[in-house]
């Protein structure tokens, strides 16, 4: 299976024509609450699978599925992942929610929250940095620590998967406040 990519304004059209078609947000519940597409369906990249896929928007046999997230890596990810495992129609939203406002296309907003990518820019950054100071201070064999850290960037950049990124997203401040999705499949 191939994973299509579409500009905003072309996957807004079809979510407005096409009852099948489902728009599915797949960044942080936090992220979603701070803004997102109107008419998204949340499914956090970590929990993303047919099965879950299934659960939220009912029989996707033939149905057309847009992903978006903040900037397009993890739409991707998912469609990727939803497209090896047989789902047909699989579509990324190019830009994500950023080219997505940028066109002037609704949103919902909520809260103010701070990025996934971000969080994870501080954290390496953090730790390196410790790593640094404490081998400076305490013992040269801690250096491991930012090598460590490095070691990681790297294979993020490789393979396109952060771990970093996705015990972040498992963290209490990235997880949703109160129950529900209440957010409608179509626009």
């Amino acid at each position: 299976m191939t994973v299509t990519t579409v500009m905003p304004k072309s996957a807004f059209e079809d979510l407005h024509s096409n009852t099948q078609a489902c728009l599915v947000d797949v960044r942080t519940p936090v992220e979603f609450d701070e803004i997102h597409a109107d008419g998204a369906r949340l499914i956090p990249l970590d929990q993303i699978s047919v099965d879950r896929l299934r659960g939220e928007v009912g029989d996707i046999a033939g149905r057309r599925i847009y992903f978006i997230c903040r900037s397009g890596q993890r739409a991707s990810q998912a469609a990727k992942q939803l497209a090896a495992a047989g789902v047909d129609e699989v579509r990324v939203i190019i830009g994500g929610t950023i080219a997505w406002e940028s066109e002037g296309l609704p949103v919902t907003r909520g809260r103010a929250a701070m990025s996934l990518e971000r969080q994870v820019r501080i954290a390496a950054g953090s730790l390196v940095l410790l790593g640094v100071i404490l081998s400076l201070t305490v013992h040269p064999w801690l250096i491991g620590l930012s090598a460590f850290v490095g070691a990681g960037l790297v294979f993020a950049g490789l393979t396109d998967t952060c771990g970093m990124g996705i015990l972040l997203a498992k963290m209490p401040w990235n997880q949703r406040r109160g129950t529900g999705n209440p957010q409608a499949c179509s626009i």
